[in-house]
């Protein structure tokens, strides 16, 4: 098991009745809602890093990453069939 260290967050009430009603593991749906907040941070930053490099993306990469990630295309950009 990782490392871990005890912290303390305020969240509205809502949301922690909402995140209690599947299971009691709150500490584990708010380390992966870090996670995932970290990995759109470190994306983020790989995309800045990218356009500064080779300039803006084009609307025919844009759509094809957004397909991608929608899982519509497979990994070689081409469309997945229905």
């Amino acid at each position: 098991m990782a490392d871990t260290t005890r912290v303390t967050v305020t969240l509205p009430t809502e949301q922690v009745a909402e995140l209690r009603k599947p299971t009691d593991n709150v500490s584990g749906d708010v380390a992966e809602a870090v996670a995932r907040q970290l990995r759109h941070q470190l994306l983020g930053a790989d995309l800045l890093r990218h356009q500064e490099e080779n300039g803006a993306l084009t609307e025919e990469e844009l759509a094809e990453a957004r397909s991608r990630i929608s899982g519509t295309a497979s990994a070689d950009g081409s469309a997945i069939a229905a």
